[in-house]
């Protein structure tokens, strides 16, 4: 299967809406993105939180100023893209694999697995 998309739409203050080459669209909230970030840093604490769910949190973790964003994105290569989010989060590449392994469920009613 083709895993590169045909079409991206980043709404920088809600989400990536993805168009795959099998027309299926995708969409990630800002929120799904900074949390399931493939940095080892995140998969690291994802994995913690799930063995004990009273996880204390890095220093910082929640400390930023109105809503998540982000600042700005850019495609790495033919296989990846790299958000930088307003908290300052940057380190993590979503491969088109590794945006389809963690692609939202679709809400009952939607088509496309958007939330629109």
């Amino acid at each position: 299967m083709d895993e590169r998309p045909k079409h991206l739409d980043l709404d920088k203050g809600r989400g990536l809406t993805v168009q795959w080459a099998d027309d299926t669209t995708s969409f990630f909230s800002i929120e799904y993105l900074r949390k399931m970030s493939p940095s080892a840093e995140a998969r690291m604490l994802r994995e913690e939180m799930a063995k004990n769910p009273l996880t204390v949190l890095p220093a910082g973790a929640g400390d930023r100023q109105g809503p998540l964003t982000v600042v700005s994105a850019e495609l790495v290569g033919n296989y990846a893209i790299r958000f930088e989010f307003s908290d300052g989060h940057s380190t993590g590449i979503y491969s088109w694999v590794y945006l389809r392994e963690i692609e939202p469920p679709s809400k009952p009613g939607s088509k496309d697995g958007s939330d629109r």
